[in-house]
């Protein structure tokens, strides 16, 4: 991961450049003015590179390093000068580009975006923004083409892809360009032309939750060394980055809670997905048993669930090796990992609990979500045919007539 760094009381850059590893020496002495100012440029480095803008020999002249990056350097100053040649105008103008001010955008916003998110972000220019918009003028870019644009995407263009993109996925990759376009239109005084377009309707995705004899079947036949990891999965509801990030200091055994503080994404810590994601989660018997018997294995550990050398586990390898291989082998509907959350929700519901209760459990600030993806797998709970209110009625009328059998 690219970061500033000391060296005899001086910072230095160090980051990987076409796999190649650069450290860079500065004469700015190690403070915390010039590690912002110096963060500040990585920053707007790392974005170059992943929009393949960045000219070594620009940033570092005096790099010994310049002659490995020669021929990279003159291909990507050919291709901004062809993309500068493409636009026109862009010379003569004081609006850039969309490719020049995507990279200064990127490095701005960087700040109040997590790690992943802005992985994604990067990925979303890379793979769709630029080669559709990167040449063009940013006040060129008009509001038809805009909506063409929307329409294209969703059909496959890579050979072998199957099935179109999701409404949801669309979404995701018009919100970076929204964003770029409506900040262009303010900083240099043109009329945006993301104007009136709306985000694509996204149809809820089905849950899957498993019933209570399909967890406890699962986690009777799961491999040894991970049913305390699946039995906390099952019955905490924690999300997959919460549960991979859980660390020792967050468990309180003996007030049978664990505190969300911190998740795990693509490895890197993060703050929990919103402000209620914050909570403490009350632990049910077989949970505080589980971690009991994890504390034995891993207690001199940072992290809860690790391997032999202390790294938290990749849930994707975990997915791969464990879940679906114990699916298949209890001829279990093939799931994500992720129903686990969904699976509690539902038993939690059907056991009787309160939904505010649940929803603090679940990290939810209010009960919408709740009632409105999982009451209907407890229908003797959440009756849709009328049946509890005549029951009530019932008990109304034999009141009121003053039965002497009504107790």
């Amino acid at each position: 991961m690219a970061n500033i760094r000391a060296r005899n009381g001086k910072l230095l850059f160090d980051f990987t450049y076409l796999g190649v590893r650069c450290r860079e020496q500065t004469a700015l002495l190690d403070n915390r003015l010039n590690r912002s100012r110096l963060m500040g440029m990585l920053n707007t480095i790392e974005a170059e590179i992943r929009l393949n803008r960045f000219v070594f020999r620009n940033y570092f002249p005096s790099s010994p390093r310049c002659s490995h990056f020669v021929d990279s350097d003159v291909l990507i100053e050919n291709n901004l000068v062809e993309v500068q040649k493409y636009s026109g105008a862009t010379l003569l103008s004081n609006i850039p580009t969309f490719s020049l001010f995507a990279a200064e955008w990127l490095a701005e916003n960087r700040i109040q975006w997590k790690i992943s998110h802005y992985k994604n972000v990067t990925m979303i220019f890379e793979r769709y923004l630029m080669p559709e918009f990167g040449h063009l003028r940013l006040d060129d870019i008009t509001r038809p083409q805009l909506i063409k644009y929307r329409a294209s995407i969703s059909e496959p263009k890579r050979k072998g892809r199957q099935g179109k993109l999701s409404n949801d996925w669309i979404n995701h990759v018009m919100t970076p360009l929204r964003g770029i376009l409506n900040e262009a239109a303010l900083r240099f005084e043109f009329p945006t032309p993301f104007t009136n377009i709306k985000p694509l309707k996204i149809d809820k995705t089905p849950i899957e939750p498993f019933s209570l004899a399909e967890v406890q079947l699962f986690l009777s036949n799961v491999r040894e060394d991970f049913r305390d990891y699946y039995t906390v999965r099952f019955l905490t509801a924690m999300r997959t980055a919460e549960i991979d990030g859980l660390k020792w200091q967050y468990v309180n055994l003996e007030r049978g809670e664990i505190l969300v503080q911190e998740t795990l994404v693509d490895g890197n810590v993060e703050t929990p997905k919103t402000s209620a994601s914050y909570r403490s989660i009350q632990l049910s018997q077989p949970v505080t048993e589980a971690l009991k018997r994890q504390l034995i294995l891993t207690g001199t550990q940072t992290y809860v669930f690790c391997n032999s050398q202390g790294n938290p586990l990749d849930h994707r390898n975990v997915t791969k090796r464990v879940w679906y291989p114990a699916l298949t082998a209890l001829n279990l509907k093939r799931r994500r990992p992720y129903q686990t959350r969904h699976s509690c929700a539902t038993l939690w519901l059907a056991a009787g609990e309160s939904p505010e209760w649940i929803a603090k459990q679940m990290g939810h600030s209010t009960t919408k979500m709740l009632f409105e993806v999982y009451s209907r797998y407890v229908p003797n709970i959440t009756r849709q045919d009328g049946s509890a209110f005549d029951r009530l009625v019932k008990q109304i009328q034999l009141v009121t007539s003053g039965d002497p059998h009504y107790e």
